[in-house]
C-alpha cells in the first residue's frame, strides 16, 4: 500500500478545503508514492518524536500541529525544524499534518472530547459559509435517474443528516444540431423539442471537479447544459467549535472536577461561577478565544477552550462560564482519534501512538 492511500482516507474525512487560510496542512515532507510500512501518530512533531519514529522503523509521521508553519528561510544545525528534516530525509520518513481541517470537521477532535464528557449530540458552533454550490442540469426524462444517482455517488445532495437530496422540475428543452454535431437525439439542422427534467443538487465547492466529471460521464447529451450557483448558505458539516447538551444538568464545580479527571487537566482557569447548572456546553480544542461571542450568542452555559488572555475573562459574569482547559490537554486526544480512524480502515497495518510528552507548559 502506498502512503497516498493513507492521505486519501484522511482527506476524505477531513478535506484540506476545511483548513484555515493561515494553516499548512497536508503532506509536508516525503513522497506519497512510497510504500507505506508503519506510522507514528503525534500531537507535536519535535526532534525527539522524529527520533522515536526512526527507532520504531516508521516511514510516516502524522502530526496534528504542522512542524513547518511559517516560511523557513534557513536550515541550519541546532534548529528544531532542521533536525526534523535531516532525520526524516536520512531515514526516508514522510510527514503529514492534519490540523485545522481536522479541527473544522464535525466528527473530528472536538467530537471526541464532547463524547468523553458525555455529549453525543452536537452541532458546529460557527459553521463555514460560502462553501456550497448549487448545480442545475437539464436532462432527458428517461435518463434523469441515472444522472441523479451519479451525482449522489460523487458527493452531491447532502443536507445535514439527509442524503440523495434533489429538486426536480419537468419542462421542455429545445435545440438544433449543426452539421458538426453528433446529436444523441434529434436531427441535424432541425429544431428539436425534448421533454426534460431540471435537476438541482447542492455540494461542497471543493468537490466540483468530481461532480462535473460524474455529470458528463452519466449524461447522454454531447453538450451538457448546466448552471453552477455559489451559495452563501452555511455548511453544517464544517466549521469551528461544537455545542451540545449534557443528558442531565450538572453543578459547575462538579462539572469542572469531572472534566479535569477525564482530560487529565492539572488546573482550570475560569471566569466567576454563575451559580447555575451546566447544561449547554460549547467547546473548541486548542486556541478558541475567537469563538467566545459565538458561544454567548448560542446560549452556552460554559465554553471550554484554551490560550485565553487576561482580558478574555472580563464581562463573562452574566453570560457564561469561560474555562481554559489547556492547549495540550484539550488536543492530546488527537492521537487516539487518528489511531481509531486509521485502524478501522487499515486493520492490517501498524499505527503507533507517540509516547513522547511534548507539552511545553509545566505547572509548579
Amino acid at each position: 500500500m502506498k502512503i497516498a492511500e493513507i492521505i486519501r482516507h484522511l482527506e476524505l474525512l477531513c478535506p484540506l478545503a476545511f483548513q484555515e487560510d493561515y494553516d499548512n496542512c497536508g503532506l509536508l515532507l516525503g513522497d506519497p508514492a512510497d510504500e507505506f510500512h508503519k506510522a507514528l501518530l503525534c500531537l507535536d512533531l519535535t526532534p525527539e518524536v522524529m527520533a522515536e519514529a526512526v527507532s520504531s522503523q516508521c516511514n510516516l509521521v502524522i502530526s496534528h500541529h504542522p512542524f513547518i508553519f511559517r516560511g523557513l528561510k534557513k536550515l541550519t544545525a541546532g534548529e528544531p525544524e532542521s533536525e526534523i528534516i535531516t532525520l526524516a530525509i536520512r531515514n526516508n520518513v514522510a510527514v503529514y499534518a492534519i490540523h485545522t481541517n481536522l479541527d473544522n470537521t464535525l466528527h473530528g477532535l472536538n467530537a471526541l472530547v464532547m463524547t468523553k464528557i458525555g455529549i453525543s449530540k452536537y452541532r458546529i458552533l460557527s459553521p463555514k459559509e460560502d462553501m456550497l454550490v448549487k448545480l442545475a442540469v437539464f436532462c432527458p426524462v428517461d435518463h434523469a435517474e441515472k444522472v441523479r444517482q451519479s451525482l449522489f455517488l460523487a458527493g452531491a445532495g447532502h443536507i445535514g443528516n439527509y442524503d440523495c437530496c434533489s429538486y426536480n422540475v419537468n419542462g421542455e428543452g429545445t435545440f438544433r444540431a449543426s452539421d458538426r454535431a453528433n446529436p444523441f437525439i434529434g436531427e441535424k439542422n432541425v429544431v428539436h423539442v425534448e421533454k426534460e427534467i431540471r435537476i438541482e443538487v447542492i455540494f461542497p465547492g471543493y468537490l466540483e471537479n468530481r461532480i462535473l466529471t460524474a455529470l458528463h460521464a452519466s449524461h447522454p447529451y454531447e453538450e451538457v447544459a448546466y448552471d453552477l450557483y455559489p451559495l452563501h448558505n452555511k455548511l453544517p458539516q464544517a466549521g469551528a467549535g461544537l455545542i451540545g447538551n449534557l443528558d442531565e444538568p450538572c453543578d459547575e464545580t462538579r462539572f469542572l472536577e469531572r472534566l479535569k479527571k477525564i482530560l487529565h487537566i492539572p488546573v482550570v482557569r475560569h471566569s466567576p461561577f454563575l451559580s447555575k447548572p451546566v447544561k449547554s456546553v460549547a467547546l473548541c480544542t486548542g486556541s478558541g478565544s475567537f469563538l467566545i461571542q459565538q458561544a454567548v450568542r448560542a446560549n452556552a452555559d460554559v465554553f471550554l477552550t484554551s490560550d485565553l488572555k487576561y482580558h478574555d475573562f472580563f464581562g463573562m459574569e452574566n453570560k457564561l462560564l469561560l474555562a481554559d482547559i489547556g492547549h495540550f490537554e484539550s488536543e492530546t486526544g488527537v492521537k487516539e482519534w487518528l489511531h481509531a480512524v486509521l485502524i478501522e480502515k487499515f486493520p492490517n497495518f501498524a499505527f503507533l501512538i507517540s509516547t513522547v510528552n511534548t507539552n511545553p507548559v509545566h505547572y509548579f
